[in-house]
C-alpha cells in the first residue's frame, strides 16, 4: 500500500557511505527517532526506552535541538545516539547542494555526530557527494510510516514488525504529528521484538 522500504537506487549505493541496514547476523535491531527533540513526544519516548532498558538513535533537527536543549541534553544522558537531521528538515530535492551543506553544517553546530539522515529520505546526487565525506549517510530498512495520516495505529505496528529481521534499522518520529501511533506502536514493537530474542543497539559511523 505505501512504499516503506528505501528505493533500491539508494540501497545499491556504497555501504562505506550510506546505511541501509547494518551487516550482522545476530538478532541485533536498530531503533531511530526522526524530527525531535519536543516536549510533545520526545521525553515519553524516553520513558518507554528507559522503561524496557532500551537504546535507541534520535536524528535531531538542529533548530529544535536549539530550542529544546533541556530534552537533547536527556536523550545523550540516557546513553542514546544522536544523528544530524538538518537545521530545518530540508527537503533535498527543493533546495541547492550548497543551501543543503550549510543547513546540515548549521545542525552540527548544535551537536557533533558524523550520522546524517536526510529529512524524508531525499537527496541529489550532489548533495551526497558534498557530504559523504564528512557524514555517513543512514537510511533504514522499514519505515514505520506513522507520521503518515492514511495508516492506522496497528498498521504502523505491522510495518515495524514486518521489518525485523538481523540488522534492521527501524524509523519512529518523535514529533507532533506522529504520537499517537508512534506510542501505540512503539512499546509493543519493542516487547514482540525482545520476544523474539532481539536485542536493541545504538548507530555509530563505524558500523
Amino acid at each position: 500500500m505505501y512504499a516503506v522500504h528505501p528505493p533500491w537506487f539508494y540501497r545499491a549505493l556504497s555501504p562505506k557511505y550510506l546505511l541501509c541496514r547494518v551487516p550482522v547476523q545476530d538478532k541485533v535491531a536498530y531503533l531511530t527517532f526522526d524530527d525531535g527533540p519536543v516536549p510533545e513526544a520526545t521525553p515519553a519516548v524516553l520513558k518507554i526506552l528507559k522503561d524496557h532498558g532500551v537504546k535507541a538513535t534520535f536524528f535531531c533537527v538542529g533548530e529544535n535541538v536549539h530550542k529544546h536543549r533541556d530534552i537533547f541534553d536527556l536523550i545523550t544522558a540516557d546513553g542514546h545516539a544522536a544523528g544530524n537531521h538538518s537545521y530545518n528538515h530540508l527537503n533535498g530535492w527543493k533546495v541547492s547542494p550548497g543551501a543543503y551543506y550549510n543547513n546540515v553544517m548549521k545542525c552540527r553546530e548544535q551537536f557533533e555526530s558524523r550520522l546524517f539522515r536526510p529529512p524524508h529520505g531525499r537527496f541529489s546526487p550532489a548533495q551526497y557527494i558534498v557530504l559523504r565525506n564528512d557524514f555517513r549517510f543512514v537510511l533504514w530498512s522499514v519505515l514505520t510510516m506513522d507520521y503518515h495520516h492514511a495508516v492506522s495505529p496497528g498498521q504502523c505496528l505491522q510495518n515495524a514488525t514486518s521489518g525485523l529481521e538481523p540488522g534492521c534499522v527501524i524509523v519512529f518520529h518523535d514529533s507532533i504529528k506522529a504520537r499517537e501511533k508512534m506510542l501505540f506502536a512503539l512499546p509493543r514493537f519493542i516487547e514482540y521484538a525482545i520476544e523474539q530474542g532481539y536485542r536493541f543497539e545504538v548507530l555509530n559511523e563505524k558500523l
